[in-house]
C-alpha cells in the first residue's frame, strides 16, 4: 500500500498572515580557492567578449575580429585554471568499482601510487609546458597582437596549480588514512 504524503509535514515558506517568509542562508566565500576566483575571472572575460562578438555581429552588422581568437584563448584560460580546483577537490573522473573489492593491504599502496602518478603527470606536463614555451619563442597570435606564450603561461600556471593541489590531496590522503578510491562517497573534507 502506498503511503500518502502529507504536504503540511515539510517547510513552511507561509506565514499565518498568507505571506511568503523565506530567508537566505549567508553566501560563506571563506574557502573558496584562488584558482576559483581566477577562473571565474577568465569565465566573466569570455562572457563579455563573446557578448561584444555577438553585439558587433548582429547588432553592428561589422564583426570585431579580434573577438574569436581571444574567446578561445579565454576558453583555454577558463578550463585550466578549472581544472585546478578539480583536481583539489579530487573530483576527476576515477574508478572505483576494483577498490570495492581489494583487501586493504593492497588498495591503501595503489591508491598512493595513484596520487603519486597524478603529481608526476601534472608536474611532467608543467615542465613540458615550459619547454614549449621556451621553443615558441616570440610566436605571436594570429590576429592580435600579442605574444602566444600568454596563453601557454596560462596553462602552465594551471599545471603547476594542479601539480601543487596533487600535493596537497596526497598530504591529505596520507594525514587521514585513506584515500576517496578507498572509501567511495567521500569528500576531500570528510574526516
Amino acid at each position: 500500500m502506498s503511503k500518502i504524503h502529507d504536504i503540511d509535514a515539510g517547510p513552511r515558506v507561509l506565514g499565518e498572515d498568507g505571506e511568503l517568509h523565506a530567508v537566505d542562508e549567508a553566501a560563506d566565500f571563506s574557502e573558496t580557492p584562488v584558482e576559483a576566483w581566477v577562473a571565474l575571472l577568465f569565465f566573466w572575460a569570455l562572457g563579455l567578449t563573446v557578448f561584444y562578438q555577438f553585439f558587433t555581429r548582429y547588432v553592428l552588422n561589422d564583426s570585431a575580429a579580434w573577438t574569436e581568437e581571444i574567446a578561445r584563448y579565454l576558453l583555454i584560460a577558463t578550463v585550466f585554471t578549472g581544472a585546478a580546483i578539480g583536481v583539489a577537490k579530487n573530483n576527476h573522473i576515477q574508478v572505483d568499482f576494483f577498490f570495492r573489492f581489494m583487501p586493504r593491504a593492497l588498495s591503501r599502496p595503489l591508491a598512493i601510487l595513484i596520487d603519486l602518478l597524478r603529481i608526476g603527470f601534472f608536474g611532467a606536463a608543467t615542465v613540458l609546458t615550459l619547454q614549449m614555451m621556451q621553443k615558441l619563442g616570440s610566436y605571436r597570435m594570429t590576429i592580435v597582437d600579442l605574444p602566444m606564450n600568454l596563453v601557454y603561461g596560462v596553462v602552465l600556471a594551471g599545471f603547476a596549480a594542479m601539480t601543487v593541489r596533487s600535493l596537497w590531496v596526497l598530504r591529505l590522503h596520507l594525514r587521514r588514512g585513506y584515500t576517496v578510491l578507498e572509501r567511495p562517497g567521500t569528500e576531500m573534507g570528510d574526516r
